[in-house]
C-alpha cells in the first residue's frame, strides 16, 4: 500500500530560498515608495487643514474687522473670546466645529496682530525649518 511517486518530494531548500530572496527584493523596492505616499499624503492634510482655517479666520474678519489676537489664538474660531478685543458679530456656533491638530500631532501655529497673520505648520519635525506648510496672510 506504500506507493512512491517520483518527483513529488515537495520543493528542495534552495527553491524555498530563491522564493524568499525575490520577495525580499520586491518588499525592498515597495516599502520605501510606500513611505513617501505617507508623507506626501500628512503634508497634502495639513494644507487642506490649514485652508479650512484661512477661511474661518476669513470669515471671522469679515464679520468682525479684525483676526483674533494671539492671545485670543485659534481658540476663537470655536468659542467667542472672552479677553482682548471682544468680537462684536460673533457667529452663532463658532466658525468651526474644533481645532484639528497637525498630522504629526503639533498645534497649528498661529500669531496675529487683529490685521494680519501667521498660520503654519511645523512639518514632521516640529520646529520652525524649510520643511514648514505656510498659509499666512499677505
Amino acid at each position: 500500500m506504500n506507493r512512491r511517486y517520483r518527483g513529488q518530494d515537495g520543493f528542495t531548500l534552495i527553491e524555498i530560498m530563491v522564493v524568499i530572496l525575490i520577495i525580499g527584493l520586491l518588499a525592498l523596492m515597495v516599502v520605501p515608495r510606500l513611505r513617501g505616499v505617507a508623507d506626501r499624503a500628512k503634508r497634502t492634510k495639513a494644507q487642506a487643514d490649514i485652508q479650512e482655517l484661512k477661511q474661518a479666520l476669513d470669515r471671522y474678519y469679515l464679520d468682525n474687522g479684525t483676526y483674533p489676537t494671539t492671545d485670543q489664538g485659534l481658540q476663537a474660531l470655536v468659542t467667542p473670546p472672552t479677553g482682548g478685543r471682544t468680537p462684536a458679530n460673533y457667529e452663532p456656533g463658532g466658525y468651526i466645529e474644533k481645532l484639528p491638530s497637525d498630522p504629526w500631532g503639533n498645534s497649528y501655529f498661529y500669531q496675529s496682530d487683529g490685521s494680519s497673520y501667521v498660520l503654519k505648520s511645523f512639518g514632521p519635525d516640529g520646529v520652525q525649518s524649510v520643511d514648514d506648510i505656510d498659509g499666512s496672510s499677505s
